[in-house]
């Protein structure tokens, strides 16, 4: 397996984000010339961050594009590996984390976090024709694929054992596998799984099972204890939820889905550390 190079590929300019440049608009732009910075997001995420070509779209990707032009802020995009986010974030090589990032105690211990500002839930994609898999409840004995270093991996870990777990580096490696029969079901949170399943290319051949199994808080990861950055970051974070731009783009970017979101959202971000 080809692991994918944690590198960006193209510059995304808050005073270009008019928002063409990253295929968003959830920001309502900043002055150029401003403080360069790398912000790490999910590049292969359909609805949240996605990257085509120079392009990049999402919901993540407007928060992303959004907390830069309050801040004025010039960023640079670079694919943050679940597996690898903490890493980034501590040893400096991002400012800041928009990537699908859970807030658990776990990696509050490494890392802060500025949120939540989305709840989501752990849930199952199938095959289309599939009714074997209703749940968790009925995953024993099944091929389950999830992303090395998610949250998703783990509870799956401590909850089924009797799952065979394949842990791959990204969802789209296992979005190929469920497709190809080499997997049974693909397990993330509801958010991820719904931007799959609307893809043109997966319409129609894989199903979201709906039955979700967890509570997934969404936050800004940042650096550890840097309370300033952080607070800064819930602000935006506000400004977000509060102008009615979360409304917008939630609707926008999993609208196409079908997917509603779940009880709590949109919630209230604070600033969060171990």
């Amino acid at each position: 397996m080809k692991l994918r190079r944690t590198s960006a590929v193209a510059i995304a300019t808050v005073a270009a984000l008019g928002l063409a440049a990253c295929g968003s608009d959830g920001g309502d732009g900043a002055a150029a010339g401003g403080n360069k910075v790398k912000v790490g997001i999910k590049f292969d995420q359909p609805g949240l961050g996605l990257k085509t070509g120079a392009t990049y779209s999402g919901f993540d990707v407007d928060v992303a594009n959004f907390i830069a032009a309050e801040l004025k802020l010039e960023v640079e995009f670079v694919e943050a590996v679940s597996a690898q986010r903490e890493t980034l974030l501590k040893t400096g090589q991002v400012k800041y984390i928009v990537g699908t990032y859970s807030i658990t105690d776990k990696r509050k211990a490494d890392v802060s976090f500025a949120g939540p500002y989305f709840i989501a839930g752990q849930d199952l994609l199938v095959r289309a024709d599939d009714t074997s898999i209703t749940g968790k409840d009925t995953l024993n004995g099944k091929n389950l694929c999830s992303v090395k270093g998610s949250t998703s991996a783990q509870k799956i870990k401590d909850e089924v054992p009797g799952v065979n777990l394949q842990e791959y580096n990204t969802y789209s490696l296992c979005v190929d596998a469920l497709k190809s029969g080499a997997v049974d079901a693909l397990t993330t949170d509801d958010t991820i799984l719904a931007g799959y399943a609307a893809q043109d290319a997966n319409k129609g051949q894989l199903k979201v099972v709906g039955n979700t199994f967890s509570t997934e808080n969404y936050g800004v990861g940042v650096k550890k204890d840097d309370t300033e950055f952080c607070n800064q970051v819930v602000t935006a974070l506000k400004k977000f939820i509060d102008s009615g731009k979360w409304e917008e783009s939630v609707k926008k970017w999993l609208g196409p889905a079908n997917y509603t979101p779940g009880a709590g959202n949109p919630p209230t971000p604070t600033c969060q550390s171990a």
